[in-house]
């Protein structure tokens, strides 16, 4: 069983800024004592199916992981936002999908663990053919690049026709993945989009257990990854809106138990909540202060293995 530096199994992180560069976000992170990380490769509101992935940014990425003390199997990248893979419109799935291949070419040069992404909303309003549309995008991707750097769905807060929301939407794209590619994919786990799409995460450990398990009943494997992320929203509001950890609806305790949970154990777990200097220096490699705080506070909900 792998473990952090300070013999912790459970390895946090977050989404850092990445001004300068991704190398710097990664310096960042290992100036937060974190031991996983997250980062865009190319601007998360644009399709990003034209952008590369040039050697020397490889490298200066690396070389700042090994600094920073964060092996790049606890790195994920996020797909940009824009990528609908569930989209009826062929012109807008063509990119989609176009967008995500790109993707998992950009992260395998990188090699980091995974892209995540979300799905996508079920245009037309057909959720079954919309899951074998996402399904189709994410087959393509991994038949045309090669290597390790999985595709993880990530569940959605349900707004509007979006699809990922529940353990059978889920369960339906990875079932229709090929068995050739199956073990490339997977899906993780927002806390946030999970209390907004309705899941019963916050009123006992068991009930919030219970969430995880049908998941991992539903999908055939437990999650690949967390984002740790209170709520502004109520529980089934489907807002995908971001809280700190203890300032939201959901609050520290439901925090507390999911760490206690064995599937938070030795995979990334990530934040994504609000950063209160956003706009430093490109210079400036300290780490914003509530990115520190949110990790002093996992690391004192962490039970003692």
């Amino acid at each position: 069983m792998s473990r952090g530096a300070n013999g912790s199994r459970r390895f946090f992180g977050a989404h850092t800024l990445d001004t300068g560069g991704i190398d710097h976000a990664a310096l960042r992170a290992g100036r937060a004592g974190m031991r996983a990380l997250q980062i865009f490769t190319a601007i998360p509101k644009y399709y990003g199916d034209k952008a590369s992935m040039r050697a020397e940014r490889v490298q200066r990425f690396r070389a700042a992981l090994e600094v920073a003390g964060i092996v790049p199997e606890h790195v994920i990248v996020h797909a940009a936002y824009v990528l609908n893979t569930a989209s009826t419109d062929e012109e807008k799935w063509t990119r989609a999908s176009a967008g995500l291949t790109k993707e998992l070419e950009r992260s395998t040069a990188l090699g980091v663990g995974g892209v995540c992404f979300h799905p996508g909303a079920a245009t037309g309003g057909d959720r079954a053919a919309a899951t074998a549309r996402v399904a189709r995008a994410m087959t393509q991707a991994l038949d045309r690049i090669d290597g390790h750097t999985r595709l993880l769905v990530e569940n959605t807060a349900g707004a509007g026709l979006t699809i990922g929301r529940t353990p059978d939407e889920v369960a339906a794209i990875l079932s229709a993945i090929p068995p050739d590619f199956r073990s490339r994919a997977g899906y993780g786990l927002d806390t946030c989009h999970l209390f907004a799409a309705g899941h019963d995460i916050a009123s006992s450990a068991a009930a919030q257990g219970a969430v995880l398990d049908e998941f991992e009943a539903g999908t055939g494997e437990p999650p690949s990854f967390f984002h740790l992320n209170d709520s502004e929203g109520g529980r089934g509001s489907n807002r995908d809106r971001h809280a700190l950890i203890g300032r939201g609806a959901i609050g520290v305790e439901p925090f507390r138990w999911l760490l206690a949970d064995e599937r938070s154990v030795s995979v990334p777990l990530i934040v994504e909540t609000p950063q209160r200097n956003p706009d430093i220096d490109r210079e400036d490699l300290s780490p914003d202060a509530y990115d520190v705080e949110m990790m002093t506070l996992l690391r004192s909900l962490e039970p003692m293995d």
